[in-house]
């Protein structure tokens, strides 16, 4: 019983970093972009009522995350609350997050010359995608191919992302302030979220071989 009570607590810590880990990167990165974006852009990025509908959106693979698989190097030994090591990884990704939003920014107004409709509608769906699809990259220190998710963030995820896809088709796409957009456009967004995971993949395995080389290198100093 204590075995399994502290396994429990193990999982239950390392899902809560799972989430506080994707909060504060993604919350960090829209900031930047939102606010850059309103600088340049001769309208607004969003609708008040859009941004709502994207953070209902993303909610959803959220509170999924309790229930999700852990990895087993996870719960192998106890871990603690490092606020340095949450702030690097909140500037690492949220900053990659930002530089993604800048990319979809640019497509869409210099190669799509998207309108303020289509431009809204266009990062709507480049924004809900992305951030309900990077949870199952940087969920796990392991490539994301290598660490299967749990049935209901898998669900979650999937479901949130064809509901991005759909709406802009949909008969709620006037009421949200949305319009369809040409699928080539579509595939251009599909590109730069690849792109987006593709990086996110290669920037966390930087990010820990950098951290576990710090650690190696603390534990050689403390025995000095």
């Amino acid at each position: 019983m204590l075995i399994n009570g502290v396994r429990a607590g193990r999982i239950t810590f390392a899902n809560t970093l799972k989430y506080v880990f994707m909060a504060t990167s993604a919350n960090f990165g829209n900031m930047f972009s939102m606010a850059g974006a309103s600088l340049f852009l001769p309208f607004l990025p969003l609708l008040p009522k859009q941004v709502l509908l994207t953070n209902l959106l993303t909610d959803f693979p959220e509170m999924t995350i309790a229930t999700d698989a852990v990895d087993r190097e996870m719960i192998m030994q106890p871990r603690r609350w490092d606020i340095g090591f949450i702030r690097k990884f909140m500037l690492t990704f949220g900053l990659i997050s930002s530089l993604f939003d800048y990319i979809t920014f640019g497509s869409l107004m210099f190669i799509a010359r998207a309108t303020d409709v289509q431009f809204r509608t266009g990062w709507f769906v480049e924004s809900v995608m992305s951030a309900a699809l990077i949870v199952l990259v940087i969920r796990s220190r392991r490539p994301f191919f290598k660490s299967s998710p749990g049935k209901y963030l898998f669900i979650a995820t999937i479901f949130v992302a064809i509901i991005a896809l759909l709406i802009p088709f949909s008969p709620a796409a006037n009421i949200l302030g949305f319009e369809a957009i040409p699928i080539w456009v579509l595939i251009l967004i599909a590109i730069i979220i690849v792109t987006y995971i593709m990086t996110v993949e290669i920037a966390k395995k930087g990010f820990y071989s950098s951290v576990k080389n710090n650690e190696i290198e603390a534990e050689a100093y403390e025995w000095k």
